[in-house]
């Protein structure tokens, strides 16, 4: 009889243990914080390339935007030029750590030389690695180009007009840039200056960027 009991009352403290070490896991399995998916970066910014040839050459100067202000008044107290062309502008959106990759059929880039009137066209690439934003020493917010690569195949009329109006000789000559550059956000910086054709013009590479507002 007594070994009935004893045996009764292991059962039931066996079955107690069982219950406080299930509730136990139950508790310790609801108070495990849930993980959470980390969410993806889908800032977006808004890149400005202008192209303006700078030239001595009498043209009909057309008025430049607003926004290169500044850039035009550096342009004049610093590069030796008559006049200031806008030859494109290039706007594109690009995600945060991105990259740009774009190749375009323009205009001459350079000033006419000789009779010809015949208009030839220039091939032209822009190429970012990475747009990326940050922050300089001082805390201020900059955007980094990265790979920074501008090229284009400039048109040389290397042979005369013929009289009865053909299309004179001509040789596509490459020229470029490519460098890493931080700008501050939404300001136009001048990047550099490439010397073209036997005119003395100047293509100069103005970019900007800043975050879009949606």
């Amino acid at each position: 009889m007594k070994t009935h009991k004893v045996l009764s009352a292991l059962v039931i403290i066996l079955l107690a243990a069982l219950f406080i070490v299930s509730n136990s896991s139950t508790v310790l399995a609801q108070s495990t914080p849930q993980q959470t998916d980390v969410k993806e970066d889908e800032t977006n910014l808004d890149t400005q390339l202008y192209l303006i040839v700078a030239t001595n050459q009498s043209v009909d100067e057309e008025k430049l935007p607003a926004s290169l202000d500044g850039v035009v008044k550096q342009l004049r107290t610093t590069l030796p030029f008559k006049n200031y062309r806008l030859a494109a502008t290039l706007i594109n959106r690009v995600k945060n750590e991105g990259r740009l990759d774009l190749s375009w059929i323009g205009g001459p880039l350079a000033s006419a030389v000789g009779s010809s009137s015949a208009v030839t066209p220039s091939f032209s690439q822009f190429k970012v690695r990475m747009v990326k934003l940050t922050k300089n020493s001082a805390g201020e917010p900059v955007v980094q180009m990265l790979g920074f690569n501008f090229g284009a195949r400039i048109p040389i009329q290397v042979g005369a007009v013929a009289v009865s109006g053909g299309v004179p000789a001509t040789n596509y000559e490459p020229t470029g840039l490519a460098t890493d550059i931080s700008i501050r956000e939404g300001e136009p910086v001048i990047v550099g200056t490439l010397n073209v054709g036997p005119s003395g013009d100047a293509i100069i590479l103005v970019v900007s960027a800043k975050r879009t507002s949606r």
